[in-house]
């Protein structure tokens, strides 16, 4: 079966010198719902922005469902739904417009997009929102409308960055409730995410990335089945110093 994903050496060097991903190669089959760990500049979003087209790899191959992401970016992207960190939307815009100017980004006709933004809005139970500026919108309303804008051309892979920021502990299991289901209706779903419990009650299988490189990765019951559970290989690692109290000085 074609991966859903496949990463082949993957490099990404900036103007500046900077090499913000060094050599990752990564294969996510088909329904799989995949963590992607690591600490603030390890390179997960560099990754996630090769491949959706926002940054151009220095080398290396990728693929969507067996198409080449750089190659027919066009045909590529229509099969993604990128969920981003940032509240990149107009700020004036309403949820409904957000939704369908999406749509129509995917070259959605008007009907269709209507049909698919009224179910979207009526999922993530935004009907009594949906005529509100985002701008009024709280963060956890906000963060269903560019979930919502992930899903309206109806896409076989998400890929979602950080997609519960800032959220309350009991949006944030509105949502994993979400992706959940989407993800059993079939939907290949990439996460990264620095909440470690969010990772253990959704994904199946992680990849743990550093300094731009893949230093670990395997099936989740396997990483956190290891003395200290996930967050004692993650802290591995990734080379971080674990929390400890210091010895008292003896006098």
């Amino acid at each position: 079966m074609t991966p859903a994903l496949s990463i082949s050496h993957l490099r990404k060097v900036y103007r500046s010198g900077t090499v913000a991903v060094d050599d990752i190669s990564l294969t996510i089959p088909e329904g799989e719902f995949f963590g992607f760990l690591g600490p603030n500049g390890a390179g997960k979003s560099t990754t996630i922005h090769c491949t959706t087209g926002i940054a151009e790899p220095t080398s290396g191959k990728i693929e969507i469902f067996g198409i080449d992401a750089v190659k027919n970016y066009r045909e590529a992207r229509r099969l993604v739904g990128l969920c981003p960190q940032e509240f990149n939307v107009d700020v004036f815009a309403t949820p409904r417009q957000i939704v369908d100017w999406m749509g129509g980004y995917f070259g959605m006709g008007a009907k269709e997009r209507k049909e698919r933004t009224d179910l979207l809005m009526e999922r993530f139970e935004m009907i009594p929102h949906q005529k509100k500026m985002f701008r009024e919108l709280s963060g956890g309303l906000k963060r269903r409308v560019v979930l919502a804008r992930a899903l309206v051309n109806d896409p076989k892979l998400i890929i979602l960055d950080e997609p519960t920021a800032g959220v309350d502990v009991e949006l944030r299991r509105t949502l994993w409730r979400y992706l959940q289901e989407i993800n059993k209706e079939g939907k290949t779903i990439l996460l990264t995410s620095h909440y470690l419990e969010e990772v253990e009650r959704l994904c199946r299988y992680v990849a743990i990335v550093a300094r731009g490189r893949i230093v670990r990765e395997g099936p989740k019951d396997e990483i956190a089945g290891t003395p200290g559970g996930l967050e004692e290989a993650y802290l591995e690692a990734t080379g971080a110093e674990p929390d400890h109290v210091p010895a008292a000085k003896v006098p």
